[in-house]
């Protein structure tokens, strides 16, 4: 009986020191400036052009992605579900889904199964583009084809802009050129407080480095942090870390833009 009563306390050990390791990956970073769940919905309300009056928000928490913090934060309006992913720090987002929510689609089905198409490929391609706000000539490629969703007639667009490396999915209403759903994602996001161009051939200075990520520890100065040059497949990055009130904050910086590559904060003691 006491070996069994042994084993059992083991066991629940183990199982709440992993489920801690799980729940505290963020809560190490407390010191780290995030902008808050209400600037969270805020963001997204404005890039949906949402009146916070029209939305039910069913969700709006923290979470973590390949070592990225964001806001999750998910609300219906107007009969369409919208999902969003923010960066806990930038307050950028990072991939945003809208669809019709069940009953408008089913509404919608009934309506149009018996129509025909009245919009072509090309206007289908401009009300795509006019909604995420780019020209054809920003993309690096465009696709637009005629397809079926439950007996509707539907256009699916899609296309890339390289100059923000984000991936954009559209389904439009071929009868009414209504968008049924849409999808944006930002390919290969990292964190970045930084908008300078990435393709300068000019290194940017140590100090220059210093400050950028000197400006996501408030209150921490010169010597708190440590910096050094290093290049990783023949890419010039700066490695550093900070070293302040109990947090050490470990980093990369791209050398030539200022970007920050990674990112990650945890207590001292641990």
């Amino acid at each position: 009986m006491k070996k069994l009563l042994s084993i059992l306390t083991v066991s629940a050990i183990t199982v709440a020191a992993l489920t801690g390791c799980a729940t505290n990956k963020l809560t190490k970073q407390a010191n780290v400036n995030y902008i808050g769940v209400d600037a969270a919905k805020n963001t997204a309300l404005s890039n949906a052009n949402i009146d916070a009056s029209n939305a039910v928000f069913t969700e709006a928490k923290l979470d973590d992605k390949d070592g990225t913090a964001y806001y999750e934060v998910d609300f219906t309006a107007n009969g369409v579900e919208y999902e969003y992913d923010i960066d806990a720090i930038t307050g950028t987002v990072i991939e945003q889904n809208q669809k019709q929510s069940g009953n408008a689609q089913a509404t919608n089905n009934a309506t149009n199964q018996t129509t025909t198409s009245v919009i072509d490929e090309a206007k289908a391609k401009e009300i795509a583009l006019n909604h995420a706000g780019v020209t054809e000539a920003d993309t690096s490629f465009i696709l637009a084809k005629a397809d079926k969703d439950d007996g509707r007639q539907v256009f699916d667009v899609e296309f890339y802009v390289s100059s923000t490396n984000s991936e954009y999915d559209y389904e439009i209403d071929a009868q009414t050129g209504e968008i049924i759903s849409f999808d944006y994602d930002a390919e290969n996001y990292t964190p970045s407080t930084n908008n300078t161009n990435t393709n300068s051939t000019t290194t940017k200075t140590e100090q220059e480095i210093k400050d950028i990520a000197l400006a996501k520890v408030p209150n921490a100065t010169e010597k708190d942090i440590q910096v050094k040059l290093d290049r990783d497949d023949g890419k010039l990055k700066y490695e550093g870390k900070i070293i302040y009130e109990g947090m050490e904050y470990d980093f990369e910086i791209d050398a030539y833009s200022g970007a920050i590559l990674e990112w990650e904060a945890e207590s001292v003691f641990d």
